[in-house]
């Protein structure tokens, strides 16, 4: 923004599509808080919690509290994805509909729960907004939540839908609405990649329904932790027209009003548009050309670009397209931040210290990008008053020492679960702010494990003041010529509302019978930082077998190509090809093919290099209604056996 550029973009993960849910049916822009360790039913939708969802290890806390004490244990596990992950073989109970079907079948569960009134009465009477139907100022009528629930979204529909059996929905929405403190999560594998936002949003109204948001073991509503804002930056008069220009991602337009960032639509404006709208590009903390779910097209708009910048500690992908790589330090070999850990049911902010000195001749990329600033000057170096990167985080800091709240000192003799569920209070255990930096650089973390419960008459802040299951937001926001362009299927009031959209695709489905679904493994890196070696060693050899990686195949769909387990073959989508061997697995869906996310590496070393496929080279990617963001899980491919 210094410079005049409106073009800040991000990868898209969980998280982006936690924050829409929250913006249009709570009025904030919050992260999810999940009070996992106080609930005592958790209904996953594809949320690997065994994989590196979340906060990994406090995640895998969770579920051990979850099996303590095998013959007393209280809380229950249900696992609602189409593959036999880890989390959904170790679950209690585990349900497969089709992929792309979980929002059909979360607002299944809702019809069961409101057919017999089984839900929470009291938050949905006084505190939501467009569950019964309503009339707006201008007298026009429209139809509620409940309407709509009832009308299309019977066990019987939604088992058509799913291929789930209607008795299965019945008995999961009793179960979990019959349970004290009942828990919906969602966000797909480890949470790396989007989902869809109307799938969000269902989950999100069934725990509305049982009246478990912000309340123990549910879906909490916190504020985000009080770190001081950093300071306005100064614009002369060029960074004042640049900054007038529209987004080349289209993101925060009226046609996507909702996201704050579209890296595949910006791929998509290079590639069509003659020359390059962009010049030079910077890339940080990111290895967009492996990682992103574009079958390529990032790649192809880098190749596109003049001039490319990567900041990277590695010699990845998107580095190898770089004109220039000035090298940050790696993790272990600087001060960084960490705020609020996806899913953490209370704010933290952490602070991790350099290990080791740097190893090679690398510079701190934030103390680069202010020296960059310093020699441009005028008010672009006024716009960065700190000597080096440290400072920043200092300042950012002061912010929590105001708020005097908070510790900064973790006594694992009391968890903070524990002390959110027995609702105490804290004293800072810190006298000045040099005391409580001291302590935050030696312990690395503030955190605030209090919280105000219930309080659903202050909570949202949305236009209505409530919980809305139909979201205003949404509505202010669109008209039917932008549903159109979205691609948003359902018309009228539905489309304000949670509701199932199939994810739609161009394909000859007859060319293309199968489906294609990446998964990720714990073990295995998925992200832009490349796998240890030696976490090598724990893939299995029907994962990744010397440079060939594997294809998990139902028998009954391997049959039908005359494939037997090792067997070679190619899987051809619309946008391209891979080879692969075949593993038999009876926990894959009959119908899809699923690839691990992680392997396919053309850069790093010789450990990454060379081994496997990278199943997003073949992904042809839709557009997620609403959001804009990629659709990853509906690729449409075929079979051809080597």
């Amino acid at each position: 923004r210094a410079v005049g550029s409106p073009n800040y973009v991000r990868i898209p993960s969980a998280e982006d599509t936690c924050r829409m849910t929250n913006l249009v049916m709570q009025g904030t822009e919050n992260p999810m808080a999940y009070d996992l360790e106080n609930a005592d039913y958790i209904l996953s939708f594809g949320s690997g919690l065994l994989e590196g969802w979340g906060a990994p290890g406090r995640v895998m806390n969770a579920w051990g509290l979850w099996h303590e004490h095998t013959a007393k244990r209280k809380a229950r596990v249900v696992q609602i994805e189409s593959r036999a992950s880890n989390t959904a073989s170790k679950a209690d109970q585990w349900l497969a509909p089709k992929p792309g079907t979980e929002a059909a079948l979360a607002l299944g569960l809702a019809h069961v729960i409101i057919k017999d009134h089984l839900y929470n009465a009291d938050f949905v009477d006084a505190y939501s907004f467009g569950f019964n139907n309503w009339a707006s100022s201008d007298g026009k009528n429209h139809m509620g939540y409940k309407t709509m629930v009832l009308n299309s979204y019977s066990p019987d529909q939604v088992a058509e839908i799913t291929g789930l059996r209607p008795k299965d929905i019945v008995s999961l929405a009793r179960d979990f609405a019959g349970a004290k403190a009942p828990i919906a999560t969602c966000g797909k594998g480890k949470g790396y990649l989007n989902g869809s936002l109307y799938e969000f949003m269902a989950v999100q109204s069934l725990n509305a329904l049982v009246g478990n948001i912000n309340m123990p073991g549910g879906v909490l509503v916190c504020d985000p932790p009080p770190l001081s804002p950093l300071p306005q930056i100064q614009k002369d008069a060029i960074a004042s027209e640049g900054l007038k220009k529209p987004r080349l991602d289209h993101a925060g337009s009226r046609r996507y009003p909702f996201s704050k960032s579209l890296i595949g639509d910006l791929a998509k404006t290079i590639i069509k548009s003659p020359k390059s709208p962009v010049n030079t590009l910077l890339v940080f903390s990111a290895n967009p050309d492996f990682t992103l779910p574009d079958g390529g097209a990032f790649r192809e708009a880098l190749k596109k670009v003049p001039f490319i910048v990567s900041f990277s500690p590695y010699q990845d992908e998107t580095s190898y397209m770089a004109d220039l790589i000035l090298p940050d330090h790696t993790y272990l070999e600087k001060m960084d931040d960490v705020v609020w850990p996806t899913g953490l049911q209370y704010p933290l902010y952490g602070i991790s210290k350099p290990v080791v000195k740097p190893v090679y001749a690398t510079r701190n990329s934030g103390d680069l990008i202010m020296q960059l600033a310093k020699r441009i000057g005028g008010s672009v170096g006024s716009s960065f008053p700190w000597e080096k990167y440290d400072d920043v985080l200092k300042e950012r800091a002061k912010g929590l020492f105001d708020a005097q709240a908070g510790l900064v000192h973790y006594d694992g003799s009391v968890p903070a679960w524990k002390r959110l569920r027995e609702r105490g209070s804290v004293t800072p255990d810190y006298k000045t702010f040099d005391d409580m930096w001291k302590k935050m650089k030696a312990g690395g973390l503030w955190y605030l494990p209090v919280h105000a419960y219930k309080n659903w008459g202050r909570l949202f802040k949305t236009p209505t003041g409530k919980f809305e299951f139909f979201s205003t937001r949404i509505e202010l926001a669109f008209y039917d010529y932008a549903l159109k362009n979205m691609g948003i299927a359902e018309k009228g009031d539905a489309a304000f509302m949670p509701h199932y959209e199939p994810a739609l695709s161009d394909a000859d489905r007859s060319a293309y019978p199968l489906l294609m679904m990446p998964y990720e493994m714990i073990n295995l890196a998925s992200g832009w930082t490349p796998n240890p070696p030696f976490l090598n060693k724990t893939i299995f050899d029907n994962q990744l077998r010397k440079d060939e990686s594997f294809a998990e195949i139902n028998p009954k769909t391997a049959s039908k190509y005359g494939l037997k387990e090792g067997d070679r073959v190619i899987i051809k989508s619309p946008t391209g090809t891979v080879r692969v061997r075949v593993n038999l697995f009876e926990g894959a869906m009959p119908g899809i093919v699923y690839l691990p996310l992680g392997f396919g590496h053309t850069a790093y070393d010789e450990f990454s290099r060379g081994k496997g496929v990278n199943p997003n080279d073949i992904i042809h990617v839709g557009k997620d209604p609403l959001s804009g963001h990629p659709v990853w899980w509906n690729t449409p491919v075929q079979l051809i056996k080597v």
